[in-house]
Formats: C-alpha cells, sequence, structure tokens
C-alpha cells in the first residue's frame, strides 16, 4: 500500500485504467487515511467509494473538497459554527464536474471560516497542522486542502484562493498551488467571501496533476455563474524541458521582510531557469506594492455584503433571545469568529457613507492601477515570478495577536488576485528544512503556458518533499 501513494494522481489513474490497480481500492487506501489523521486537515470523510463509469477519464482518483464547496447531503460549514448542521441541496459546478470526470470526493477539508485567513488558525472546527512541523502553520485559508495533499492524505484537493489562500498554503506545505484566471472555473456552489477575487483551482503534488485537475475544472460556461468564462481551448498537460525564448520578470526578490533562505532559495531557482535557457531579468510592478492596502479594504468590503445573507433566519445557526433584532444580534455574535467579525466591521465602515469613495472607490482605483501595471509588464516579459510567501511555515500562535503581520503573508500573492491573473506556486527548496514556493504569474487565460513553464522547472529543480514516508 505505501508503494501506492507514492503514486502521483496522474499515475494513479494510468495504473486503473491499465487494470493494475482498481478504482475502490485506491479509494480505500485514502478514505482510510483520512479518516484517521491527526492533522485537522479533514472536517468529513466519506463512508463508502462511489461507483465510478470504468470509462472515466480521472478513473476514481479522490479528491478532496475544501469546506467552502456545497456538496449535497454533505456537511458544508465553510468552517464556521454560524453553518453547523449545513447540508445543502446541490453540488457546486466545479465538484459536480470533478465527479462526473471521476474524481469522486473523498472528503471535506478544514480551513479558515468563511476563506477569512493565512494560516487556518480561525477555522470554527480547530487549527490544521502543517505536516513539515506540527508546531507550524498550514497557510491558510486552504490549509486543509494543503496539509492533505502534504502529507499523502489525498491524492490531490481543490481549494479557494481570493488574495492567495491556494498558494500560500502551497508552498509552505512544499506541495503546487494554482490560482486559475477570475472567471475560468465556476463559482455557482463556492460559499462566497469577496466575489470579485474568489476562484477555485488546484492543490496538487506535482504540475501535472496541476494541468490534469485543472483541465475538468474549466470548459463549457455556467449558466448559473453571471461572472464564468468559457476557457479558450483545452488545458494542455506539460511536457516542456526547456525555457528557451521564454522571459521572466522578477519582481520582489529584495523587498524588506523577504527572509535570507526564502530569497536563496529563489535564486537558485532563477539559476535553474536560466541554465534552461530562460531569460531572467528584473522588472517594476508600480502599485502592486499597494496591492495589500487595497485587497484589505474590497475584500472585506464585498464580505460584509456577502455575509449579511447568514443573520439566523433563513439557514444556520439561530440563536433566539427576545425580538427580532436581537436574535440577528446574537446569531452573529455567538456564530461567527473573531477574523470573520473583523473584516465584517472593516468592510462595512468602508461601504458606509462619507467614507464609500475615500476607502472602496480608491482602492478600486489602485486596483485598475495594478491591473495597467501586469499589463505593461507582460509586453515585455512573458511571466512575472516572485517568492509566493515571503517566509516559510511560522509557528502556530505567533502572528494571530498582530493581524498586520498575519496579512503580510499574502503581500505577493495578493496583486496578481487584484489583477484576476492565472498564477502558479512550485517548491523551489527548502530553508532551514522547510519549503520554499515560487510563484509564476501570466496574462489571463495563460494557464497551459504557465503549466509548461512551472513542469520544466519543476524537472530541473528536483524537489523531493515527501511527508507521507
Amino acid at each position: 500500500m505505501s508503494e501506492l501513494l507514492e503514486l502521483s494522481a496522474a499515475a494513479a489513474a494510468e495504473r486503473v485504467r491499465a487494470g493494475e490497480l482498481s478504482a475502490r481500492e485506491l479509494f480505500e487506501l485514502y478514505r482510510e487515511r483520512a479518516a484517521n489523521e491527526d492533522l485537522g486537515a479533514f472536517l468529513w470523510v466519506a463512508d463508502e467509494a462511489p461507483e465510478v463509469p470504468a470509462d472515466a477519464p480521472l478513473c476514481g482518483v479522490p479528491v478532496a473538497v475544501k469546506d467552502l464547496f456545497c456538496v449535497e447531503g454533505v456537511p458544508s460549514t465553510a468552517a464556521s459554527r454560524i453553518l453547523e448542521g449545513y447540508r445543502p441541496p446541490y453540488t457546486a459546478t466545479a465538484v459536480e464536474r470533478l465527479i462526473e470526470a471521476g474524481a469522486p470526493v473523498l472528503g471535506k477539508t478544514n480551513m479558515d471560516e468563511f476563506a477569512m485567513g493565512s494560516s487556518n488558525e480561525n477555522s470554527g472546527y480547530g487549527v490544521v497542522l502543517n505536516p513539515w512541523d506540527r508546531e507550524r502553520v498550514p497557510g491558510g485559508s486552504s490549509g486543509g486542502s494543503a496539509a492533505a495533499v502534504a502529507a499523502g492524505l489525498a491524492p490531490w484537493a481543490i481549494g479557494t484562493d481570493t488574495g492567495g489562500s491556494i498558494r500560500q498554503p502551497a508552498a509552505l506545505c512544499g506541495i503546487v498551488g494554482l490560482k486559475p484566471t477570475y472567471g475560468a472555473v465556476s463559482r455557482y456552489g463556492m460559499i462566497a467571501f469577496a466575489s470579485s477575487l474568489d476562484q477555485c483551482g488546484p492543490l496538487t503534488r506535482d504540475v501535472t496533476d496541476a494541468a490534469l485537475l485543472l483541465r475538468h475544472l474549466v470548459g463549457r460556461r455556467d449558466p448559473c455563474d453571471s461572472t464564468h468564462l468559457e476557457f479558450p481551448g483545452e488545458v494542455s498537460l506539460p511536457g516542456a524541458e526547456s525555457l528557451t525564448g521564454l522571459r521572466f520578470g522578477v519582481w520582489g526578490l529584495e523587498e524588506e521582510g523577504v527572509e535570507p533562505g526564502v530569497a536563496a532559495a529563489c535564486r537558485a531557482a532563477l539559476a535553474r531557469i536560466e541554465e534552461l535557457g530562460g531569460a531572467v531579468e528584473e522588472i517594476e510592478l508600480p502599485y502592486a506594492e499597494h496591492g495589500l492596502s487595497a485587497y484589505y479594504v474590497i475584500a472585506p468590503a464585498e464580505a460584509s455584503a456577502n455575509l449579511a445573507r447568514y443573520d439566523g433566519v433563513r439557514y444556520g445557526a439561530r440563536s433566539l433571545d427576545g425580538d427580532l433584532t436581537s436574535m440577528y444580534e446574537r446569531t452573529r455574535a455567538e456564530g461567527f469568529g473573531a477574523e470573520v467579525k473583523r473584516r465584517i466591521m472593516i468592510g462595512t465602515y468602508a461601504l458606509s457613507s462619507g467614507y464609500y469613495e475615500a476607502y472602496y472607490g480608491r482602492a478600486q482605483k489602485v486596483r485598475t492601477k495594478i491591473v495597467e501595471s501586469f499589463r505593461a509588464a507582460f509586453e515585455k516579459v512573458d511571466f512575472v515570478v516572485t517568492p509566493t510567501s515571503p517566509t516559510v511555515a511560522f509557528k502556530l500562535g505567533e502572528r494571530t495577536a498582530n493581524p498586520l503581520a498575519m496579512y503580510l503573508s499574502d503581500y505577493f500573492t495578493v496583486p496578481m488576485s487584484l489583477a484576476g491573473i492565472p498564477a502558479i506556486s512550485i517548491p523551489a527548496g527548502l530553508s532551514d528544512g522547510l519549503p520554499v514556493g515560487l510563484q509564476i504569474a501570466g496574462p489571463p487565460f495563460s494557464e497551459s503556458r504557465i503549466l509548461d513553464a512551472a513542469h520544466a522547472l519543476e524537472q530541473a529543480i528536483g524537489f523531493e518533499g515527501r511527508r507521507w514516508r
């Protein structure tokens, strides 16, 4: 059985397709591991393996699903006590497409409540531990998905990325995480945090698996999501071994706050790019340094609107105490965690009369400037490269009392989210025995080119981070 854990999802699918392995055997292997894990990565695990059509392209390789996705009849809480016990009557489009392709749901993974956080310490159901060091965070908000893949509890997983919530935990757990172009994957059935930023994407062991999973997440336009766009063509599986002729623009490596070990691992990866024939040059991204400031106005503003529905009336928890107003107040006070309350208050303030233009309006103008900065950069280079996170995984509790320090974890990932462009994080090496992520971003709908470049670099780096041995 241990030999099966060494297989990538793509390799496992090939074994099933060849008749060398049964889909049920593979599902049961991972189901048992997920049901008995001690990292806090799963909130719910399936009881048994469902039937998968023999000709399904993903061959029954199970997928772990972040608890932000609705799955019919399955607890879907967004890791919040306010949705405790909620079982949706429908399944999110992204999950439905994977099921149709032959990837059954293994379980629902833990996360920061309503996807608000960078450490997975904000869950209403307990923290997630990093399999590299159980005294450290796995990153967030898709920390459960990242930890599950890194620990061999699932062959692959999906998460959501609003300001870095796929890429940052992927970096901290030593796996691959891809945020697609905004609109490339349907958001229908994905419990909303910030609707103009949220995007579903894969967390996998390698770049090939990320491409394979993305291929079945995108496709025809979903009529249930007005922001969903039909993907131009099929996602191609990567096979490049050379980067000859490609130009990589490096941003932020010398920024204050980047740990020396992180910078060293990224510089080594840049040297690999040059060895593979790629051209590396430093670039400027005007206004990108203001991305965090803009993000932490826009995202909370949208969250304050999206989370207004959780009032104890239609679904979820309800705290009865006196009149209707008291019910609203008590339900939200008891159901929401501290970080969610903080962001709702910030967002409500930013949208309030007299402050809307000073804060929200100005943040949107900065967002436009960031979009223009990337557009100008991609006229000179093919890809923008940065560290994914300025630090390696930090200790549990280290930043909980300092929200600003926590928010700085997303310094390099937020600009891409605001611009709506695709970006991938791949392991670049180790710093003090902990994984370092390198981020590669490209223009809208350049996922296949990004995956090809990331694959070539991944092969050259030869990262051997395996936490399930």
